[in-house]
């Protein structure tokens, strides 16, 4: 299992899971939630208590990543098989996004 936070804009808005490589999760802080001046995510994440599933990774953060040539030299870059896209996410959104989400990686240090 690996999680991130997902943040707009620097501000904490929800948890982003990978149970296993066919089950993910998002669920929005529950701050993010309760603060009506805050917005959804993304279209496709309308602002909810509930936990969104999905058997593969979420069409909105798959389309965060690299595609082509780019994906591929940052997979060997990185050393991240290619169709990991959620290891990619991790390694990559923190940093080289573009928009006001971005996705980081909790790793033990940070839990």
């Amino acid at each position: 299992m690996r999680k991130a936070q997902v943040f707009w804009n620097d501000q904490l808005a929800g948890m982003l899971t990978e149970l296993d490589a066919l089950h993910y999760e998002f669920e929005y802080d529950d701050a993010w939630f309760a603060d009506s001046s805050k917005p959804a995510i993304s279209l496709t994440f309308p602002k909810s208590k509930k936990k969104y599933e999905s058997n593969h990774l979420f069409p909105f953060f798959f389309n965060m990543l690299s595609e082509g040539a780019n994906r591929n030299l940052q997979s060997r870059f990185l050393r991240i098989d290619e169709k990991d896209y959620f290891g990619l996410l991790l390694a990559t959104s923190s940093k080289d996004g573009i928009g006001a989400v971005s996705v980081v990686a909790i790793t033990n240090e940070s839990k």
